[in-house]
């Protein structure tokens, strides 16, 4: 595992550190950066695996470091480790275009488990392609690149796994509490109106410029993906 880089980007010193150490106890290269400026030059810099970055940054915070590296890189891991655990913070970090979202205090072994989770998903350059879809709708499970109707379509992370969550389940009604536990993770706030917001920003994206419409809600039940009314 000694060609797997981190980049832990905390200004929490001793924090960090103690990151760093355990991460190279179970193999990994880590690297820290105190805050988002130099955080910024090392990801321009070198070629990192994964990235665990907080919000309350100086210089430059979590939120804007993550929309910069997502200008030109939409495939590396970004877990955003922070004390902030409102849902609107939550929001916000998976609009900037984070993978997760882990709130301070945490267990290490849960941190662990979630990079390991984003590194075996990220190696996808030995996986054979794999793609499914819908109607004129394809997405590379590998690249998560989607295409509908021979045009590119750009995901955030998040819109992407929601999007995977509804083609690997076609024609399948979805509740809430499913679509919560599949893409933000069973400790999220049911009460919270993110699937109404996401399934929005996904519908505008996939479906607005385009027929048959393939994300489907019923009321009163949960949505479904398919590209027929079911």
């Amino acid at each position: 595992m000694a060609d797997i880089n981190i980049l832990i980007v905390e200004d929490e010193r001793r924090l960090a550190e103690i990151l760093k150490k355990q991460l190279e106890e179970f193999g990994f290269n880590a690297e820290i950066a105190f805050d988002g400026y130099v955080g910024k030059q090392l990801i321009e810099k070198n070629k990192y695996n994964l990235i665990i970055l907080d919000i309350n940054l100086p210089l430059i915070n979590g939120y804007d470091l993550c929309k910069e590296i997502r200008k030109t890189n939409n495939k590396i891991p970004i877990i955003m480790l922070t004390a902030f655990g409102t849902p609107d913070n939550k929001i916000a970090g998976f609009d900037a275009g984070a993978d997760d979202y882990i709130v301070k205090p945490f267990d290490f072994r849960e941190l662990l488990a979630r990079v390991n989770v984003f590194l075996r998903r990220s190696d996808s350059n030995i996986l054979p392609s794999k793609k499914i879809g819908v109607a004129d709708l394809e997405m590379d499970l590998n690249t998560k690149t989607v295409i509908r109707a021979n045009k590119k379509i750009d995901l955030t992370a998040k819109e992407s796994l929601l999007l995977e969550t509804f083609l690997k389940n076609k024609d399948i009604l979805l509740t809430r509490e499913f679509i919560i536990e599949k893409v933000w993770g069973i400790e999220f706030d049911p009460s919270t109106n993110i699937i109404d917001v996401y399934v929005n920003y996904l519908r505008k994206k996939i479906d607005k410029d385009f027929e048959p419409k393939l994300i489907h809600t019923k009321f009163g039940f949960g949505f479904y993906c398919s590209d027929k009314e079911i």
